[in-house]
């Protein structure tokens, strides 16, 4: 059996990859190295996966539709975990041609290369921003979803109901996963909590949304990849599933975790909050709990000091 991994360079999907090479299946990683941040930091971590036999890097795109079809026919790939994606919400605004192209187009071919080659399971990284500014709180899977605030969550959605399309037509097996913001080791150096330790040794201001009182269901890498992992594991028809921690914290109480951690005062001065991002994320998580067995284990305290720990020997602090 050999999954394909598309985005595997990337944060989620390195640690994907690398935990179904440590169960001894046949990998196959499809990444562009794009420059959305320094590449050097994808390779980094396809070198960390080191250079077993049973794994295949192959740099290219999503939305090539030939290398596409010739990667399911070559490589006999038996599932699909699409993790490749134009991701953040406020860059999407600015260029959302773009985000429109790889979030919908190069899914879009990864279905229909799927379909035609009958892959067993298609899980899709979805995203909590779908849910936009919702009564319905914690966030949970009956919600339309269908008032996204950016063109980011926008084709996120759109995928959802594409891979709807493939399971009606080709009964192809297809569970999307709203991730939750992700975080730990080797996190997205865009992503905030990186950027807050980058401060403390930079005392680059930081602009925080509504005071910092804006509420964030941070979810640490290892519980999402137990989640996918057990979604790769179970043909469930078609599913939205929600992946997340279920525990909320503010984002100055993020702040504040992290110069515990670090023993340095962040530079910090608040901002309105753009229209692209909600008050809140906070993930009802009932529906993993129930078909994947989901069961987080790691505390935003723990998470924080993990990936402290890991950015301290990084940085040869």
């Amino acid at each position: 059996m050999t999954t394909l991994v598309t985005g595997g360079a990337g944060f989620i999907g390195s640690h994907l990859a690398a935990s179904l090479l440590q169960r001894g299946e046949a990998v196959v990683i499809l990444d562009n190295f794009n420059d959305y941040y320094d590449p050097a930091l994808k390779r980094r971590n396809i070198a960390q996966l080191g250079a077993p036999s049973h794994l295949q890097v192959i740099e290219g795109d999503i939305r090539d539709r030939e290398l596409v079809r010739d990667i399911f026919r070559q490589h006999s790939i038996s599932r699909v975990a699409h993790l490749a994606a134009m991701a953040n919400v406020r860059v999407s605004v600015s260029n959302p041609h773009l985000y429109a192209d790889v979030n919908i187009m190069g899914s879009l071919n990864l279905m229909e290369a799927a379909s035609i080659e009958g892959v067993s399971v298609f899980v899709q990284a979805s995203t909590s921003s779908v849910y936009g500014i919702t009564d319905q709180i914690p966030f949970i899977e009956t919600d339309t979803a269908d008032r996204p605030l950016a063109a980011y969550p926008a084709t996120k959605r759109a995928a959802e109901l594409l891979g709807h399309t493939y399971h009606n037509l080709h009964n192809m097996n297809f569970t999307a996963l709203r991730f939750f913001n992700v975080y730990g080791p080797a996190g997205r150096p865009d992503m905030m909590p990186i950027r807050l330790m980058e401060a403390t040794q930079t005392n680059e201001k930081m602009y925080l949304f509504n005071n910092g009182d804006i509420h964030r269901d941070w979810t640490y890498i290892d519980d999402t990849i137990d989640g996918v992992v057990a979604a790769l594991e179970r043909p469930l028809g078609y599913e939205l599933v929600n992946l997340g921690c279920g525990a909320p914290i503010s984002l100055k109480e993020l702040v504040a975790t992290i110069e515990a951690l670090s023993g340095c005062k962040i530079n910090w001065e608040p901002i309105d909050t753009p229209a692209s991002d909600p008050p809140i994320t906070y993930c009802n998580n009932e529906k993993a709990r129930r078909l994947l067995d989901l069961n987080p284990k790691i505390s935003v305290q723990e998470g924080l000091l993990r990936t402290w720990e890991w950015f301290k020997a990084w940085k040869a602090l």
